[in-house]
Formats: C-alpha cells, structure tokens, sequence
C-alpha cells in the first residue's frame, strides 16, 4: 500500500496520453450523455465514485466513513458522488460535503436512468490512478478497498470484490430468493458471455484509470446489468481482471 503515498511514475499498460491516438475517438462518443472534465495530472491516488438516488438517510453516514478512512490512509484522494434525479435532499447533503471539502465532487444527472449511468458518468470523471465504484450503502465496508488496490499494484488492470470466492466473509445474507437469482444470473452470465467470475454483482470493483477510460467509454447498459457488460468488455479488451474476496453485510 505504501505505493499509493510514493507514486512511481510507471506508466500503465494500454495508458493512452490525451495526444494518443483513438482518445479523442472516446471523448467525442460519450460527450454526448457526459459532461467530462479534461484528465488533468492531479496527483490523485484514487478516486472513489459512489453512485445514489434517494439515499438522504443514510448518505451522511456513508460519507463520513469514506472520508475518515482515507485521511487516516493518507492518500491524496477524491470522492465524486453521482446523484441520478434524486427526488429527497441527497444532493443537498452532497453539496454541504463539498463546502466542507475540497475532494469531494457532485455530478448530478437531471433524469433517473439508472445506476449503470451514474457509475459510467463518475469513473469518465475520475482523475485518480485508481479508481473505485462502491454502492451507497457500503454493504461492502470501504476499508476492503486495501484489498483491491493491493491486487491492482500485484500487476492486475481491474480488482472486483467477490462475496462467493470465501462465502463465509458474508456476515449478513440475502434472503434465500435474492440469492437464488443472483446466483442464475452469474450462471447465465458465465454461460452467455463467457465470464469465469464467481460473482459479477457485487458493487466494489477498482480499475486502473487507463482500463477504466477503456472500457467505461463502451458501456452502454445504464441499469442493473452493466456489471456484466463491463467485465465483458474488459475481457474483450484483454485486461486482467482478480477477483477478490471480500466482506459483505
């Protein structure tokens, strides 16, 4: 981890600089759904995106840990929270944040078109090295990003956290019906397109910037099933993808 506070200045590989060729190919394909910021040499760590809609109850709370655990890491990091058409005060509570710190960032999305949308807006946005997408409810806890970012330093271009690798990290089950269908869906998506993955779903995957400005520019499923799409993709596109156990309530 000690890398994350001592950057190397290693390239990554497939990196395209701004000047690269087929860059401004991406950029001119989604300017049309995201409003994008130039990457810029931030100096950024990581980047963690969390995507909402109507989670004012429990947003603050989720922030705070988020904040508080990477200041005690030390890491020069940012937070961009993605509000996709919330009709409650979570984009208020978004803004309050970002008066009280400087990292973090409100992308706010003016009609609800699912969480696939507001992930794809936030990762395009990121400015870190490395870049994390986490849900709302942190029902994996934000301390298990260690985990990843340890795997994407071991030489790995995508760290995906799983909750079936070591079941037994799971220390508050689904109901018995919810597992039973995210379990279909992993064998369909297995079957269908190829994936080796013992768990698609799960909401707490890291990339590298390079792989996520890759992949993330050909996304176009915008609700429940573009984890699936994206890991396809990065297949396709010859990434190297861990799969990582990791705590799950």
């Amino acid at each position: 981890m000690d890398s994350l506070k001592h950057a190397t200045g290693r390239r990554d590989r497939h990196e395209e600089t701004p000047d690269a060729p087929g860059w401004g190919a991406i950029l001119r394909d989604v300017k049309s759904e995201i409003s994008l910021r130039p990457t810029l040499d931030t100096g950024f760590d990581i980047s963690i995106v969390v995507p909402t809609h109507n989670e004012e109850p429990r947003l603050g709370h989720t922030l705070d840990r988020i904040l508080n655990f990477v200041q005690r890491q030390n890491w020069n990091s940012e937070v961009i929270v993605v509000d996709g058409a919330s009709q409650d005060r979570t984009a208020d509570i978004i803004r309050a944040y970002t008066l009280r710190d400087g990292n973090v960032r409100l992308l706010q999305i003016s009609e609800n078109r699912g969480k696939g949308f507001c992930v794809r807006n936030g990762v395009m946005n990121a400015q870190g090295r490395f870049i994390l997408f986490t849900d709302a409810d942190l029902s994996t806890p934000i301390e298990e990003i260690s985990k990843l970012i340890h795997a994407l330093e071991a030489g790995a271009d995508i760290a995906i956290g799983s909750r079936w690798v070591r079941s037994a990290m799971q220390t508050k089950r689904q109901s018995v019906a919810r597992q039973g269908l995210g379990r279909l869906f992993n064998l369909l998506s297995r079957f269908v397109l190829g994936l080796k993955f013992q768990d698609t779903q799960c909401g707490f995957k890291a990339f590298r910037r390079n792989a996520a400005r890759s992949i993330f520019s050909l996304q176009r499923i915008e609700q429940w099933g573009f984890d699936p799409e994206i890991l396809f993709l990065a297949r396709r596109s010859g990434f190297k993808v861990a799969e990582v156990p990791v705590l799950w309530s």
